[in-house]
């Protein structure tokens, strides 16, 4: 017999009746029931109960085992009885008669417990993650993350893509978050940098003439963790071709992500097909870049209902700049003074003046002060635009779109969920597309990138490479060929067609207030590449984290993770960031210069 086991915790059934077996595990937990003592042995694969009564051999030892001590069991399989069968458990028919039992290890008081749904502090959890992994929803959250990538890695084999790996120490780039340095001990003074992503060598690689790339890859940024950002590393899942066009990329990955939702789905929906919105449409309907296709309300522009009328608060603010918009956020619904009273104390709770509203009454009349001031042709217009029926309601938003959009799209959302518009079993796909190539920073005062600076202009190339860089009316106007992956509201994915003509890319980023040194110095690698025959080529990268996460209905992370960091970038179960010693410091050429 095995030193430890003749099968698993998740293996018996009722063909091993009378069998004697040796399982090992953890305790999951001891029961006494009135002299017969019940121990769930977990392992990996699942849990199994087993039975000592006072005449087994191992009677005294099973009363002195306490939670998640790992145990040896030896003993013999007996069918349940009909009445004590468990039909949520996989071995819940079968139990095991203990006759012999083997502390492998034993286990200090817990200070996280396994069994059982208790809530534990973030920072317990982080500090003693090994203990956290043994819950059973973690530890199935992470057995679906690999078969989720297992299944990526084979999706992508099938659709004619080849795996490769790209430099983990690079050199550092001055765009997107800031870099994690690693200070070389042979370049005194000189430092590598971990890869916010594998952007630079993922076009090389197209350059050296391969066709279809992807990897499964580590990106490192050093910047503040939010709930669908890790913070310091996550993965993603990198991807580039060559001789494509946009559509071409499309093709490409909505099969592969569209079966892998459809494969872990569960029962919910997936998308069909995946809607197409410009970057434009997508700010104005649904106020973000990222809208929940869940949520069936969409924003619309009326300005004009409000223009000249007497609600002046609106109508003073239209009439004093040409710029400001008023627009609608739809609530089906919800027409009800006391919703509507409680959606406008919830804006002022988000540090807004409040939420101007109109409710639409069983008899079809508009209430409010909203539709009492602008009167009722200027409220049935509302109506009727938006198609609206009574017990519906309508909220209102003011000012410059480019400083509301994010309140309106917050507001949106806000009003779906207090609704229960929202539809949590299903998986709503689209493509943001045609975003800007270039914004205007109010604070340096100056025209920067928007989104990647390595994405082709979507512009005559000889008109780009003529414009005057004073014109920054059409210098705004331009778009890129870049695309955004969202689902559900989360952002799965940036891409673009890539810039590969080095003449562009230098007009390109003068546009952009860089010198043609800064471009030489910072991405010299890459402009001298594209020198020598590059290929047209485009890529995305979707995120393995925030895939993950989606799959499996959570929220946040750290809960699709192994060893997340905490909030502060801090990993609380090995320490690190940590100190070193001096003479470490000392083998960099490194003086540390803290702060106060």
């Amino acid at each position: 017999m095995h030193r430890y086991r003749t099968q698993t915790c998740g293996e018996l059934r009722l063909d091993n009746v009378d069998e004697t077996v040796r399982l090992s595990g953890w305790v999951h937990r001891v029961r006494d029931h009135g002299g017969l003592l019940f121990i769930d042995l977990r392992d990996h694969y699942g849990l199994t109960q087993c039975v000592a009564d006072p005449d087994s051999p191992a009677f005294k030892l099973v009363e002195s085992v306490r939670a998640e001590w790992v145990v040896r069991i030896d003993g013999v399989v007996k069918r349940r009885s009909d009445d004590t069968i468990n039909p949520n458990l996989p071995t819940g028919e079968v139990e095991v008669f203990i006759r012999e039992l083997e502390v492998l290890s034993s286990a200090r008081e817990l200070p996280v417990q396994v069994f059982g749904d208790q809530e534990f502090p973030e920072e317990t959890r982080l500090t003693y993650r090994f203990i956290d992994l043994r819950r059973e929803k973690l530890h199935n959250n992470i057995m679906k993350r690999s078969e989720i990538i297992s299944s990526i890695r084979q999706r992508m084999r099938d659709a004619g893509f080849y795996e490769f790996q790209t430099p983990i120490l690079t050199a550092s780039s001055p765009e997107g978050a800031r870099d994690f340095l690693v200070p070389s001990r042979l370049h005194p003074g000189k430092f590598y940098a971990l890869p916010q992503a594998p952007q630079q060598f993922k076009q090389l690689i197209m350059v050296a003439g391969f066709d279809r790339y992807f990897q499964i890859a580590p990106c490192f940024r050093d910047e503040d963790a939010r709930a669908d950002r890790s913070p310091g590393e996550f993965y993603q899942l990198d991807i580039e071709m060559s001789f494509v066009e946009q559509d071409d990329v499309f093709a490409a990955v909505e099969p592969v992500v569209r079966g892998l939702f459809e494969e872990f789905a569960e029962g919910r929906s997936v998308s069909p097909t995946f809607r197409r919105i410009p970057y434009a449409e997508a700010i104005a309907r649904y106020g973000t870049d990222k809208p929940d296709l869940r949520n069936p309300i969409e924003m619309a522009d009326v300005t004009e209902q409000f223009r000249g009328s007497g609600f002046k608060v609106f109508a003073g603010q239209i009439a004093a700049d040409p710029q400001v918009e008023v627009w609608a956020i739809p609530a089906p619904t919800g027409g009800s003074r006391a919703f509507c009273d409680r959606m406008n104390s919830w804006a002022q709770g988000e540090g807004q003046p409040g939420l101007g509203y109109i409710f639409f009454r069983d008899d079809g009349q508009g209430a409010g002060p909203v539709a009492k001031n602008i009167g009722p042709e200027r409220t049935e217009a509302i109506r009727e635009m938006l198609k609206l029926g009574d017990s519906d309601a309508v909220f209102f938003v003011c000012g410059h779109p480019a400083k509301h959009h994010v309140f309106a799209g917050t507001a949106r959302q806000k009003i779906g969920e207090e609704l229960n518009l929202i539809d949590k079993d299903a998986f709503a796909f689209c493509w943001i597309v045609d975003f800007p190539m270039y914004e205007w920073n109010e604070e340096t005062r100056r025209i920067e990138f928007s989104h990647n600076p390595f994405s082709m202009p979507n512009y005559d190339h000889e008109a780009f490479l003529d414009l005057d860089p004073a014109d920054n009316e059409t210098i705004l106007s331009i778009k890129a060929i870049q695309y955004d992956l969202v689902c559900n509201g989360v952002e799965l994915s940036s891409g673009a067609i890539r810039n590969h003509k080095p003449e562009i890319m230098r007009k390109a980023f003068a546009v952009a207030g860089y010198d043609g040194s800064v471009l030489e110095s910072e991405f010299g690698g890459m402009l001298n590449a594209l020198q020598y025959g590059a290929p047209p080529h485009g890529g995305i990268a979707p995120g393995i984290d925030r895939i993950v996460m989606l799959l499996c209905g959570e929220e946040n992370l750290r809960e699709v993770t192994l060893f997340p960091m905490n909030q502060r970038a801090e990993d609380l179960m090995m320490g690190a960031p940590s100190e070193v010693s001096a003479g470490q410091l000392r083998d960099l050429h490194i003086r540390l210069n803290l702060p106060e």
